[in-house]
């Protein structure tokens, strides 16, 4: 029965539905709701490998901060690098 594609059609979900879906709520200033992504795996480019992306939900301005694997949050982003390193995208 698991190889076959008919039967695979016609089975009956066992699962409840998931139910109403439920907007995110606007945010109300720039800043105070983010999104924060890696972008990893990429070849280095003058010591980087890996790119840290940040979205404002508000603005939907975007940070592209050039970074390293070895970052694993927002702590890790060496603030000494200078902000004509950074990228801004609006």
């Amino acid at each position: 029965m698991d190889g076959c594609d008919v039967c695979q059609r016609g089975k009956a979900f066992t699962e409840m539905p998931a139910g109403k879906l439920m907007p995110n709520p606007i945010p109300n200033a720039p800043w105070t709701d983010i999104s924060v992504d890696f972008i990893m795996g990429l070849l280095e480019a003058q010591g980087y490998d890996t790119i840290l992306v940040v979205c404002d939900r508000f603005t939907k301005e975007v940070h592209i901060i050039p970074t390293t694997k070895e970052t694993n949050s927002l702590l890790g982003v060496p603030l000494s690098r200078s902000c004509m390193e950074i990228t801004w995208i609006t």
